[in-house]
């Protein structure tokens, strides 16, 4: 066990840095502001003048007092759906909470938006939602206020695979897991979208707003030409007391959500996984140093060992292989005082074992054989790996290749893809073309994926793909008989750029759900740990097997 970085000299530099990185972290929380808004100041107020509460209030009483709600997906939908007014968090609140001492996954359809209508993007968080729900097997609580599908976009949430009807597979797969699902009618809840409280295992309804029913009274008019309110067709008393399809009819929000924390205080305490957890240190080093040390510019040097250092219990390292594959950074620590294996990019000029020079932030042979052992060490060790992603790709060029890359990648993609332990990921720089497969990409079924407000995610860096893209362009516009000036061939140049930057940004990533969260740099520590902890109420671990590793 040795110590890591080294102390940080406030210099010009680091100053400009801290200042550039506070400044995207105050950025992001502004958005974050607005969008926690929902429909906005006067539809909160509407809706209580209803007498109901907002989601986030729900949420607010629903979890233990003095906890905080762990958010996924917050800006979930951001800068989509313009043209309908927008979507803020998808329509759909979803995180885990505290409930009574016992993790839990909330969903909450915010009825200031649209009516808490489903878009696309709300049936993807939904299904994201339900796979944390599996991973982690922790008991889901749904609090249902939703008009059903937003029907100018039936197209593209009805009839796929993982769209509107995955969402009842998963409740039926969910309780035949054996975890716990509770569903609050607390408003609307029709068509299709009536399925999903009643395949929870109990539902509540609150009287006087909750109603259930697979057509409304306009449809049944128009279908069958009885006429009847909606109330009497599906309303609390209606749904409990005559149908039987609900459990517990509730005077209002605030009783229908002590009632579920008063049913979840019944549930036994399940098994753990686990993990290796002692009592917690701060690092050597101030966490909020990190903005300091990470560059303001995705090509400038920094050294990870000085992140780690601010992530660290005790700022304590166990480096694995220290010497080689210098351009990756393996080895066993503690955050929060749970064991962790990390795996991190090193974007700093490096010697390999050989003696020569490597860019960092580049995946070489030597550092993607490290990688892919030490991946396989903390599977039969059961230590949960957390993946630092600053990496621009594999290396490239004939020694590469006649050096075997193409072997040792798919080795490190091999065992990460058959990890069985919880992985974390965060994006702190880039993430580019195969670089984020093998560092656990969204695709690699991480637990969790974060990012830095610094992020940028992307099949290649932006200068190479503006100059392909423009090539392509040019050749296009050359065939058609147009010949273009510098002036105009630097203007298309910059309009690729702007373009393929902004899809670049972690915001573009976030409103798609391909991150769970854009994360402030300091709290990094504290999301590792809350993360690992989710993860460890799943004590089933599988047994390790990498497949068909070459060695």
């Amino acid at each position: 066990m040795k110590k890591t970085g080294k102390k940080a000299v406030h210099s010009d530099v680091f100053l400009a840095r801290e200042d550039f990185n506070k400044n995207e972290v105050r950025k992001i929380n502004g958005i974050k502001g607005i969008v926690e808004k929902g429909g906005g100041e006067k539809a909160q107020i509407k809706l209580k003048e209803k007498g109901k509460l907002p989601a986030r209030e729900r949420i607010a009483r629903l979890i233990d007092e003095g906890t905080r709600f762990f958010e996924i997906g917050t800006l979930t939908g951001y800068g989509m759906y313009e043209e309908y007014g927008g979507a803020p968090s998808s329509g759909t609140i979803t995180g885990i909470g505290k409930v009574k001492g016992r993790d839990c996954m909330i969903v909450a359809n915010d009825a200031t938006v649209k009516a808490g209508a489903w878009f696309p993007i709300t049936c993807k968080k939904n299904l994201r939602a339900q796979e944390i729900i599996m991973e982690n097997k922790i008991p889901a609580i749904y609090l249902v206020d939703s008009a059903g599908v937003f029907l100018p976009l039936q197209d593209e949430i009805f009839p796929d695979k993982e769209h509107f009807g995955r969402i009842f597979r998963n409740n039926a797969k969910i309780t035949s897991m054996g975890i716990p699902q509770i569903a609050a009618i607390m408003g609307p809840c029709v068509a299709g979208g009536a399925y999903l409280p009643i395949m929870s295992d109990e539902a509540l309804i609150v009287e006087g707003h909750g109603s259930v029913f697979l057509a409304g009274s306009h449809l049944v008019k128009a279908a069958v030409g009885e006429i009847i309110d909606n109330e009497s067709l599906g309303g609390a008393l209606v749904q409990s007391n005559i149908s039987g399809v609900t459990d517990y009819v509730m005077k209002n929000d605030e009783e229908c959500i002590d009632q579920i924390r008063s049913l979840v205080d019944k549930f036994a305490i399940n098994a753990k996984a686990g993990f290796n957890r002692i009592e917690p240190q701060m690092p050597v080093y101030d966490p909020k140093e990190i903005y300091g040390l990470f560059p303001e510019d995705r090509v400038k040097q920094y050294d990870v060992y000085d992140i780690l250092s601010r992530i660290l219990d005790g700022s304590e390292f166990d480096e694995y292989k220290a010497g080689y594959g210098k351009t990756i950074v393996c080895g066993y620590g503690r955050i929060d005082g749970w064991s962790v294996g990390i795996v991190a990019n090193q974007r700093t000029v490096v010697k390999s074992a050989k003696g020569e020079m490597q860019v960092g932030g580049v995946i070489y042979s030597d550092s993607a054989d490290k990688a892919a052992r030490f991946i396989m060490n903390c599977n039969q060790r059961k230590i949960p790996l957390l993946f630092l992603q600053d990496v621009t790709g594999f290396m490239v060029g004939s020694r590469a290749e006649h050096g075997g890359i193409i072997k040792d990648g798919a080795k490190m993609v091999n065992a990460v893809a058959n990890s069985v332990v919880p992985k974390i990921t965060i994006i702190t720089g880039n993430s580019y073309g195969a670089g984020n497969y093998a560092m656990c990409g969204k695709a690699y079924d991480p637990r969790f994926i974060f990012a830095f407000p610094s992020a940028k995610i992307s099949v290649m860096g932006g200068a190479q793909a503006g100059n392909v893209l423009l090539d392509i362009k040019i050749k296009q516009l050359e065939k058609s008989g147009e010949k273009l000036s510098e002036e105009k061939k630097a203007a298309l140049l910059k309009e690729i750029l702007d373009s393929y930057e902004s899809k670049s940004y972690p915001l573009h990533a976030a409103s798609r759900l391909w991150i769970d969260e854009i994360i402030d740099p300091a709290q990094t520590r504290n999301i590792v740990s809350r993360a690992i902890e989710i993860a460890d109420n799943n004590p089933d671990i599988p047994h390790f097997n990498p497949g068909v590793i070459q060695v």
